[in-house]
């Protein structure tokens, strides 16, 4: 059996490889003077701080409550953003996809009038506190989550021949049921994956909180807002301590989702 020969280097493949290298430098770069300006001990002494461990899992139970309903919105959205069209799908598209080019603290402000209008006080008073509360940082990481998963949970669908569908309908099983054990199977890496990518995004939300949730110490302060709050007092070590364990948790994500098969390909339409 013959080897197989390597792409040839010529000025196309010269150029998009210099592109590369240049912003996986880049990145490469910054996290290592995150770790330059800092030391395992610094670390330590910062996980071992009572407001910064607070701050850990208060990031972990939100992030995974709101990315299990990231999950719960995604799998239907997804399905029939990919399956039916009707009049105003493109208006309904954008409007799925809007969270991603919006300002995250445009969300925090929207959310704030909103829980200033009589429905968002009617809410609040019986029993659903959201305003500077735990329960308001969930809400803000699923409104600036959401669309990835969807997106991701789309492109899943996209990917199922429709024609798996109708088969499994005439050999007996009921539109449901070709949902369920054909296209949600067959979906469910992708379905997975961005629902990932919507926690990773999840755990990064800092300009709605700042807005809609605030930044009260061993209450309301997560792993983004304990970066800023450090940097407000001239903590630098600290603020880079926490920004390795946000960029480790992020680069767990993305290893997850490319080891899932659809890290090229999960905003494909």
């Amino acid at each position: 059996m013959s080897a197989v020969a390597g792409p040839r280097l010529n000025l196309v493949s010269a150029v998009t490889i210099f592109f590369l290298a240049a912003f996986m430098l880049l990145v490469i770069s910054l996290v290592a003077v995150d770790v330059y300006y800092t030391n395992p001990q610094a670390i330590g002494e910062v996980l071992s701080s009572p407001e910064v461990r607070h701050a850990i899992v208060l990031t972990l139970w939100t992030t995974v409550l709101s990315a299990l309903l990231v999950v719960i919105f995604a799998i239907p959205m997804g399905y029939a953003l990919s399956r039916y069209r009707f009049p105003g799908s493109v208006v309904m598209d954008a409007l799925v996809d809007i969270p991603i080019v919006l300002p995250p603290v445009v969300i925090g402000v929207s959310l704030l009038v909103l829980f200033s209008t009589d429905t968002g006080r009617w809410i609040e008073d019986h029993g659903v506190e959201m305003v500077y509360k735990p329960a308001g940082i969930v809400l803000c990481q699923f409104l600036v989550s959401a669309s990835y998963g969807i997106a991701a949970s789309r492109a899943a669908f996209d990917a199922v021949d429709i024609r798996l569908e109708h088969l499994a309908m005439t050999l007996g099983c009921t539109r449901w049921g070709a949902f369920r054990r054909v296209a949600l199977p067959l979906a469910a890496n992708g379905v997975i994956a961005g629902s990932v990518l919507a926690w990773a995004r999840a755990v990064g939300v800092f300009g709605p909180l700042m807005v809609f949730a605030g930044v009260v110490r061993m209450k309301t302060e997560v792993l983004a807002t304990t970066v800023y709050l450090e940097i407000s007092v001239g903590h630098i070590q600290p603020a880079l301590a926490v920004a390795l364990v946000m960029i480790a948790l992020a680069m767990t994500a993305l290893v997850i989702i490319h080891a899932l098969g659809i890290g090229r390909r999960w905003w494909s339409r």
